[in-house]
């Protein structure tokens, strides 16, 4: 596939990723590789090596923390990127947001502080997919 046209950081993703499926809740600190796909709903906090993807399903509370972050769901708490945080449309977050850069989807509700390490502003998208997560 042309990478151009692999623009959202989801479309990167390679390989099976670790499901946490709807009706799922899981308890503690989640530490592990690769990426993870959140469905159902965390309580506790992570420090990942690889994406987490918190689906529109998805229920978040504590601290999310990996290489790369993307939320369709909901978090109530911190997330902190070592690269690149993407907040889908459906998205709500209750907390401080932090990566190297920051994509923001119109409708995203954002309550709390974005900050930026990288050299990129915080920048904005217009979905123009039908959603799936």
């Amino acid at each position: 596939m042309n990478e151009a046209l692999r623009r959202r950081l989801r479309d990167r993703s390679t390989g099976a990723a670790t499901l946490i499926n709807e009706g799922c809740k899981i308890t503690g600190l989640i530490v592990g590789h690769g990426d993870f796909l959140i469905n159902g709903e965390i309580e506790g906090d992570s420090d990942i090596d690889g994406t987490v993807t918190l689906a529109r399903n998805g229920h978040w509370r504590g601290t999310i923390k990996a290489d790369t972050v993307i939320v369709a769901g909901h978090v109530e708490g911190d997330v902190i990127a070592a690269g690149k945080v993407e907040i889908g449309a459906s998205a709500k977050i209750i907390g401080t947001v932090s990566g190297d850069a920051i994509a923001v989807a119109e409708g995203a509700v954002v309550e709390g502080v974005m900050k930026t390490k990288g050299k990129a502003d915080p920048i904005e998208f217009v979905e123009k997919r039908k959603p799936d997560v």
